[in-house]
Order: C-alpha cells, then structure tokens, then sequence
C-alpha cells in the first residue's frame, strides 16, 4: 500500500521513476544470483547526483533501509533485497559525461554498459581493459561495486587499477570527491577502500576512469592438453619464464562440450582434459617471438596441438566460446551455482583435484572455467532444482570448494564479491578481530548499518540468515503493503540476532 515514505520519493523522481506495487518490484527481487530473493519496498530511478544524495538522504533520515543495484548481473546476491529495502536503481544514470584522449582519462555515470565504453572510445583506437564475461551488459557502477575483473586482468589489473577518482553518496546523503584524477591524492585510500566494498559504503554517481590505447598487435592461440595437470603446469612456467600474457583462460572437457553444443562451436577434441585460451600483445615486432616461447613452453608439457588463430573473425569465436561458457551451462545442465576462489596459481593442480573429489563425494557434476593466470577459478557447479536434495548439496559443494581455496593459502572471492552467497565463508577466512576491523570502517561510513545490510560483512555473533528475513517477509505481507515501517522494524530484527546463536551459511534457495 502506498504510504507517505513513497509519496516522498515520488516527489523527489516523478511518478514513472519509481516502483511500489508488488508485480512491478518483483523483477528487482535478485541479482544474478537467484538461490535467494526478497522483495523490495520500492525502487526507484534518479538520473542525477542530486537526486541520488536526496534519495539517500530522506531514507537515512527515516531510518528506511536501501541498497543500489546496476544491471543486476552481480553473482553473489549484492543487489539481493533482505528485508524490504528501497533499490536505488542506478540504470538510467547511463552516460558519458566526458572523455580526455590527450590524458587517456573518462567520466562515466554508473549505468554505463562497460563495453559501451570501449565501443564509445574505439574510433580513436582507445579502449577500457576491465572485461568481466559480462562485459557486454554489466556496468562501471557495478563494476566498481565489485571490484571486477576480467580476462586480460592478468596483465591490464582489475577495476580498482583503472579507477582514479569518483563522486560518491554515503550513506546519510552528503557528496564526496575521492581520488585525483592525475597524480595521488594525499591522505587515506578512500577510494581504494570504496572500489570493492559492495555498495555498504556509498554510491558511486560519477567514476573517473583510465582508457588505454590498444596494443600494436596481438597473438592468441589454443592449446589442447591431453592432462589437466599438464596444463596446469604450462600456465605456472609461462609465469616462470617472465612471460606476461594479457590473458591465459583454461577450460575443462565438461566446460568445452557446453560450449561446443551452443551457438559458439569451436570443435575441441572430446577426448582433451583441457584447453589453454592464450593471448599476447604488444609492439608488433616482438608479439611472434612471445608466441613462440609460449608455445615452446606448451610442447614441453605435452602439448597435444597448438592453433594461432589465422583471422580476426577466428580469434572472436574462441573469446566468443570462452565468454559464453556460462550461458552455455544450460546445454548440459538446468542448474548450476557458479563459485569465484582465488588461489596461487602454483596450487591450480592440487586445488583442480580437491574440487574433483568434491564433485564425486556430492555426486555433482562440477566444470571449470577460469582466469589461469591468476588462478582465478570460476567452478560451476550443476544440478537440478526438481530433484530433492540437490541445490542443499550443490551449496554445501560450494562452500567446500571455496574453504578448499582459503587452505591453499588463496580467498574466497577474486571478482564476483561476497554479497549474501559468500558471507559464511568469511568467518572461515578472517578471524573475529579482523571481521570485527572491517565492522568498524563500515560504522564509520554507516552508523545505522541499514545500507545493504548483511552483505559483505558478517553481523557480530554469527552470518546473516537471509532465509529468515525472506520467511519474514512473506509472513508479513500484508503487513509489508499496509504498515511498511512495522514490516522494516520485523526485518530487521531478523539482523540483530543475539551472540551465540548457530550461524547460518551462504544463502540458498
């Protein structure tokens, strides 16, 4: 039911820009990860930085949760509604405020579709490097949220390396510049410290980022492994030997019969554990020596072949396969959760077999896709919603295989951030005191903790339980329509358990 706090968002955005009837929230009721949803009480649209701050700055006072969301992409329930709070929907704020080609610098809003940004900068042979798989419908505000990566991060660096400076909203609604656009800016990392942190310190309404110019030449090639040890091993020696590709990507054989059955056929060997996606760039005269030594390197671990891709329109299919692997997890598979561990890239071998064993003693068919370079893996784990049982042992797989990372000395998370999915893990990999540290920066931005709470940070005495707050709300429904601050109160308190009690784990659905 609509009630005073909407009017008055109503009169900050306009009638059309904001959302409250049940059938229109519902579709902003998770991100890309969708084991967990919760609907919102509202959601609205601003366009500008002052709307954003008059937004934030009505809700903080009236101590109405919210969090902002982009395009939705996100894979770890960070844009995910926990108790009825206000989306702020930063979609329409989608432009190109400027661009610097002397000083290879732009200023975006958050909506900017990142690929948007290379294709706006391309006629002067620029492009912007962070390029999650995403990339073709995710956003520079999202990105930043997360901190994403990408690819060719191995050598390019994630979205914190290419942010120099950014207007932020926090939290009561004030407005702060952070960063330098040029040169550091002096006192603490604010910036570093905003890039990453998932929409609980502030919103990013203006990002100012690096645009590169693009490399002389490149070369990409293939290489077919009879052993994914052996191919584990080829990305750890190319490291060795000095060698910094702008990308080396490997697939497992359940990942390339996906993609082989979809629109983007390669036709990789049945009978291979592994394949090597491997890209050099640079000045012309010397990406064929780099390629060679890269490819001299293959041979001595068994390489079963080696393909240099011939034309443009080759090397875009294998991206093309490589980019879509997730997507294309629904040719073998109705169901898969999709985890993000990081480990040294050194252990790929050792952690490749841990999470073998998983698939076996769960019973669950488990592929890998992932960044080799930096050991980013992205496990994709499938089963089927129908079956009983089999998301509850899809999500415990899960939470094994990241714990298997933090063992081997890596984390939890390289790029699609902790959100709600990652939460029970933190307690595995940060002791009391530091969870506790981080607790403290987050007060310090967000005193009331009602801005995307219960993300990222555990609360004090145990995990968020998000299914708690979910049952909560749809016991309260009718209450949530006609007495939405009662229903707020309820939700809540759902956050503010007492010390001691068992905590839950990564949210599921």
């Amino acid at each position: 039911m609509r009630d005073v706090h909407i009017d008055r968002l109503v009169d900050i955005v306009g009638e059309r820009r904001c959302l409250w009837r049940p059938h229109q929230v519902k579709a902003y009721a998770c991100d890309g990860y969708t084991a967990e949803e919760g609907l919102p009480r509202a959601v609205v649209f601003p366009e500008t930085t002052d709307e954003v701050s008059r937004i934030c700055r009505y809700l903080y006072e009236n101590d109405i949760p919210y969090l902002p969301r982009g395009a939705g992409t996100g894979l770890s329930g960070g844009a995910t509604p926990t108790g009825g709070e206000v989306v702020i929907s930063l979609a329409r704020m989608n432009k190109l405020l400027a661009v610097d080609f002397d000083n290879l610098r732009a200023v975006v809003q958050p909506g900017l579709v990142n690929l948007t940004l290379t294709r706006r900068v391309a006629h002067a042979d620029c492009y912007y490097a962070p390029d999650p798989s995403s990339q073709s419908v995710c956003t520079i505000g999202g990105n930043f949220a997360e901190n994403a990566g990408g690819s060719h991060c191995l050598k390019y660096g994630v979205t914190t390396n290419h942010v120099v400076a950014a207007k932020v909203v926090l939290p009561d609604g004030d407005v702060i510049d952070v960063g330098a656009p040029f040169g550091d800016a002096p006192g603490y990392d604010l910036l570093g410290l905003l890039v990453g942190s998932e929409g609980t310190l502030g919103i990013a309404t203006e990002i100012t980022v690096r645009i590169l110019k693009k490399p002389q030449a490149l070369r990409t090639a293939l290489a077919y492994f009879d052993r994914v040890a052996d191919a584990s091993d080829t990305v750890t020696d190319i490291i060795g030997a000095g060698i910094i590709p702008a990308a080396i990507e490997m697939m497992d054989q359940l990942a390339m019969q996906a993609v082989d059955k979809s629109n983007y056929h390669v036709g990789y060997p049945t009978d291979i554990e592994a394949v090597l996606l491997i890209e050099v760039d640079g000045l012309a005269a010397g990406v064929d020596e780099v390629m060679a030594r890269v490819v001299d390197i293959c041979r001595r671990h068994r390489v079963r072949e080696v393909r240099v891709a011939q034309s443009d329109a080759e090397r875009a299919l294998w991206w093309s396969s490589r980019k879509m692997a997730f997507g294309a997890m629904g040719r073998i598979s109705p169901d898969y959760i999709v985890q993000d561990g990081v480990i040294p890239r050194t252990r790929l071998t050792e952690v490749l077999q841990k999470i073998d064993e998983v698939s076996r003693r769960y019973g669950l068919r488990i592929a890998n896709v992932f960044h080799a370079g930096d050991g980013n893996l992205h496990p994709l784990i499938l089963y089927d919603s129908r079956v009983p049982g089999e998301a509850e042992r899809a999500v415990r797989a899960g939470s094994e295989v990241l714990r298997a990372c933090v063992d081997a000395g890596g984390s939890i998370t390289g790029e699609h951030g902790v959100g709600i999915e990652k939460i029970g893990e933190m307690t595995y990999m940060f002791s009391e005191d530091e969870i506790d540290a981080q607790r403290a920066v987050k007060s310090c931005f967000d005193p009331k903790g009602i801005v995307n709470a219960g993300k990222l940070i555990p609360l004090p005495g145990r995990c968020v339980e998000v299914k708690r707050a979910r049952e909560i709300i749809e016991e309260n429904w009718q209450i949530l329509n006609s007495f939405p601050d009662q229903a707020s109160v309820q939700v809540r308190g759902a956050f503010a358990q007492e010390p001691g009690r068992e905590a839950s784990t990564s949210a599921q659905g």
